[in-house]
């Protein structure tokens, strides 16, 4: 299962036109509350991320890799390698890499870092299970889109962690009014 597990602000940016986070960063929240970070993180056997996020999380974790299992980087860039992590970088078709990720991840769930254009490519391949979104009280008017696609969704769960509305959506396929 694909789930693209990430943070909204209430107008749909992942992060300001500058890919700044300290909006999000700012929130408060419980790390054991509903939709809670480790409790999603305990279940995810790999991940894939765009290279934005993956320069993002360098540059905000001090150049260390904070993950210990397998990552998927979709990048046509040449970016940066890790010492030691388990890194391996691809472009162009998703399903490729969906294969190599359920192959790798041991029958775990996959996490879908970021950011939203990526997550579309995967929902346009049929590959995107889930949207799991914490929403946080901000407006940016402007930045990266949470998920550039029209997509019906279907909600499955929601609830309230810290200033964080929080929801699982089970993705049901392309809008339909969009569908032929």
């Amino acid at each position: 299962m694909l789930t693209y597990y990430t943070a909204t602000t209430l107008d749909g940016f992942l992060a300001d036109p500058e890919d700044s986070l300290d909006w999000l960063l700012r929130q408060p929240h419980d790390e054991d509350g509903p939709f809670g970070f480790d409790a999603f993180m305990a279940g995810v056997g790999a991940v894939v991320m765009g290279s934005t996020t993956y320069e993002w999380v360098l540059a905000h974790e001090g150049g260390n890799w904070p993950y210990s299992l397998p990552a998927w980087v979709m990048t046509s860039r040449n970016p940066a390698l890790v010492d030691g992590a388990d890194i391996r970088f691809a472009s162009g078709d998703v399903r490729p890499v969906h294969a190599a990720m359920t192959a790798a991840a041991g029958g775990r769930r996959l996490w879908l870092v970021g950011g939203g254009d990526l997550a579309g490519q995967f929902a346009e391949a049929g590959l995107l299970d889930e949207v799991v979104v914490s929403i946080a009280p901000v407006t940016l008017g402007a930045g990266r889109p949470l998920l550039p696609r029209r997509l019906d969704l279907q909600l499955v769960e929601a609830g309230v962690n810290g200033a964080f509305v929080g929801a699982r959506y089970r993705v049901t396929g392309p809008l339909l009014e969009d569908r032929s």
